[in-house]
Order: C-alpha cells, then sequence, then structure tokens
C-alpha cells in the first residue's frame, strides 16, 4: 500500500514496523476528529476556489458516512495502511477517485494530527469535566448528611482535634473546585486551532484558518504557524498536568477510605459490592476498588513526566519523538474517568460510622476546645494550655462533646453553599455549548 509520503522506492519492513509503531491502533481514537478536520478544511478550501461546490457536496457526503462508521465502532486501518488519515484519504479515494487526493491541499500530516489531537482532547476534557462533577456532588450530599458527625482529625497519624464527615467528605469537594480550575486551563489551551499551519511554516495557498476556527468550535487559533507545530507536547503537557491535579486529589480520597476502612478504624463501611475476599481468610473485606484507584491515580500523576522526557531537548519544528507521546497520552483519559466514576460510585454507597468518638480513647481530640473555653473565661492562653495538659498526664481530663465552631469553613458553618458556587463559576465559562453547536453543524450539515 503506497504512502502519503512515498517516494519511488520502498521502505524496509523491519524499519516500516519500528517506525508506525503503535500508531494504527491508536489512530481509532482519533478517526472521529480526523474526519471532522477534514470537513471544515475542504469546506475553506471550497470558499478559496480550490474545491468546486459539487465536489465539495459529493465529499462531504462521503466523509459523513465514514464518521459514524467511526463513530459506531466499525471504522478500521487496514493492514498495510499506515495511519488514520491515509485510511480516510483511501476510502475517499475509492468511492471518488481522484476527488479524494483533493482534500490534502493546503495541509500536512503534521497538522492534521494537531487538529486531530486538539479535537479529541477537548471532548475528553468535556467527559472528564462530567466525571468530576458527578464526584464533587457525591461529596457534597455525603458532606450535608454527615454534617453533625463528628470523628477526630489527625496531624502526625496522631489523634489532634475534632472534626467530622461534613469536614472530610467537603474537603475533597473543595480540592476537587480548585482542581477543575486546572481542567480549564488546559481546556482553553487546547480549544485553540493549529489548522493551516500545515508543516509548521503555513501555505502559498491563501488559506481561510478564521473560517477552520469558526466551523470547528475553536475559541480562537494558534496564531503563529511555528507556535502550532511548537504546540505538539507542550499541550499533552498541559493536559497531563491537569489530569494529574485530579488523580492527587482521587488517590488522596482513595488512601483516607481504605485507612478508615480497616478495623482499627471502622470510621466507614464500603459498600460489599466494592470489597474482595481473601484465599484463605474468610473474614476479609478487602477495598480493593479503592487500592486500585489509588494506583491508577498514582500513575497518572506520573503523565506530566513522562511526556516532559520526550520533548524537553527537542528544537524547534516536528520530530518523529512526538509519536510516542500518543503511547501514555490517549489511553489516560480512559483511566481517569474510570476511576472518576468508581470513586463516585462507592462514595454514594459508603455508610459513615456514627458513633466513633464513644471510645474514650478519642477524648483527648477535646482538649483544645477546654484550652479555649478557659482562655475565653478569662484565664491566660498559656495557663489554660498548662493546666489541660497536667490534666491530661494525670488522667483527669474530662472531655465535653459539645463543641461550637461558627467561623467560615469549620465544623458549623462549612460553606457547602459557596464550594458549590465556586464550582458552578468555573463550569460556566467552559462554554462547551460552542464545541457541540460546530460539530452537529458539521456531522448533520
Amino acid at each position: 500500500m503506497n504512502k502519503l509520503w512515498e517516494k519511488n522506492f520502498e521502505v524496509n519492513k523491519e524499519i516500516e514496523r519500528f517506525t508506525v509503531g503503535r500508531d494504527r491502533e491508536l489512530d481509532l481514537y482519533l478517526a472521529k476528529y480526523d474526519v471532522l478536520g477534514s470537513m471544515a478544511h475542504i469546506t475553506m478550501l471550497q470558499s478559496i476556489g480550490l474545491l468546486e461546490e459539487q465536489e465539495l457536496a459529493l465529499l462531504l457526503t462521503e466523509l459523513r458516512n465514514i464518521y459514524q462508521q467511526a463513530a459506531n465502532g466499525t471504522f478500521v486501518i487496514e493492514e498495510g495502511v499506515e495511519d488514520v488519515h491515509s485510511q480516510v484519504e483511501l476510502m475517499l479515494t475509492r468511492r471518488l477517485g481522484d476527488m479524494g487526493k483533493k482534500i490534502h491541499s493546503g495541509r500536512s500530516r503534521n497538522d492534521q494530527v494537531l487538529v486531530d489531537l486538539k479535537l479529541f482532547t477537548r471532548h475528553e476534557l468535556m467527559e472528564v469535566v462530567e466525571h468530576v462533577k458527578a464526584l464533587f456532588d457525591e461529596l457534597l450530599r455525603k458532606s450535608e448528611q454527615y454534617k453533625d458527625v463528628l470523628m477526630p482529625g489527625y496531624t502526625h497519624l496522631q489523634i489532634a482535634m475534632p472534626s467530622s464527615f461534613g469536614l472530610w467528605f467537603g474537603a475533597y469537594a473543595e480540592s476537587l473546585a480548585d482542581d477543575m480550575l486546572f481542567l480549564q486551563a488546559a481546556y482553553k489551551m487546547t480549544n485553540r486551532n493549529p489548522l493551516g499551519s500545515a508543516a509548521g511554516y503555513g501555505s502559498s495557498f491563501p488559506l481561510n484558518r478564521s473560517m477552520t476556527t469558526r466551523l470547528l468550535g475553536f475559541d480562537t487559533m494558534n496564531y503563529n504557524v511555528v507556535y502550532a507545530q511548537m504546540g505538539r507536547g507542550k499541550m499533552e503537557r498541559n493536559v497531563a498536568f491537569a489530569l494529574a491535579t485530579v488523580a492527587g486529589t482521587v488517590a488522596k480520597l482513595a488512601f483516607d477510605a481504605c485507612l478508615f476502612n480497616s478495623q482499627n478504624f471502622q470510621f466507614i463501611k464500603l459498600p460489599k459490592e466494592c470489597t474482595t475476599g481473601s484465599s484463605i481468610m474468610p473474614h476479609k473485606k478487602n477495598p480493593d476498588v479503592f487500592e486500585l484507584i489509588r494506583a491508577k491515580c498514582n500513575k497518572l500523576q506520573s503523565l506530566p513526566q513522562q511526556i516532559m522526557l520526550i520533548v524537553n531537548n527537542l528544537p524547534t519544528g516536528y520530530f518523529r519523538d512526538l509519536q510516542i507521546i500518543k503511547e501514555v497520552f490517549l489511553p489516560a483519559f480512559h483511566e481517569m474517568k474510570d476511576c472518576l466514576q468508581m470513586a463516585a460510585y462507592i462514595i454514594n454507597k459508603m455508610a459513615v460510622n456514627e458513633h466513633i468518638l464513644d471510645n474514650a480513647m478519642y477524648d483527648p481530640i477535646f482538649s483544645v476546645e477546654e484550652v479555649n473555653r478557659l482562655a475565653a473565661a478569662g484565664m491566660p492562653f498559656r495557663d489554660a494550655y498548662k493546666q489541660v495538659g497536667l490534666e491530661i498526664e494525670a488522667g483527669t481530663f474530662k472531655a465535653d462533646h459539645h463543641i461550637h465552631h461558627t467561623h467560615e469553613g469549620s465544623i458549623g458553618n462549612l460553606c457547602n453553599d459557596q464550594i458549590a458556587t465556586l464550582m458552578q463559576q468555573t463550569l460556566d465559562d467552559f462554554h462547551f455549548e460552542r464545541i457541540k453547536e460546530a460539530e452537529e453543524q458539521l456531522i448533520k450539515g
């Protein structure tokens, strides 16, 4: 099978195997988006006189058919075909003859893969955002449900001060609200059009890049064509940092849950279907799902470094090194979404122990409350601290479990409404509807 770039010699089969690598497999992730990019590109080509109206109509009809194949999972990259771009062009030329070859005018495989990756990534980010919001909602619901249930807070793995399940669940919700800012920044940098940069130095054709930007629903374009090519690898790294930030929150939540589920704590109870048994110990209910979430999220946190090490020593221009990024980047979204979905499911069904502090071993966490009570009554803080400390040492300290915290973000004033507002303000600034409208217009015509 001829390659788009092939001249009058045949490439060594082992060299071809090595250089193509996993591209054919991974390009299936990009198939729908390659077609969308081609639809916008040829619509622009017709507007500048490089395609006839009839040619455009025929090409768009066939591209929409190919898009449907990609959408329903029947699109394949045939044996001997190098990548998704070659496969789409091959399918067009089989149906329409030489007309199918015209879609490559004013375009390089470099800016094709750039626009494919941008379209794929923004779609995946939309889905990640939805999954983050679903977990956020579950956490806030649990925070409100158990806002009056106290639990010990820890420093240095030592019992420290009273906390609550309202605070514990709500803390992870607010962490996700901050993580959403990273996702938004990654999305905004992603949603810029590189199409028309060709091999990184533009084209002598009078391309209308503003038109393809509008047709594909991009916010704006990567204006400088050299920078558009420099964005390969940079975009993936920035998005990877955003995914790693979310993964860090979820991994920490998973570790807490595994710890709190153990018999030594018994703070929470995980749903039975989310635990597994032992082959020899009949009493075991292992938190395997959260353990796997923790491991997968820790792996995701290495993604920015993997990408950085591939691109760090590359100068301006395209290099085949960039192909390897796809191997770690494209599958990461599924893993992230899977972890978020599983975490939301478990949080929804998680039961909470409402009587943790009945155990006298936790009484010392109320010592600060007593120090503050004495200080509020007029005793100097240092004297109050010393008095309560001596009572604890003597075993005479009596804990008062009735606490009264009122300041913003405390046990008695969780500020969950304000946290929900923070999240919603960020969500409202994504403007996903613009993308959906543009893509639907291309697909349906």
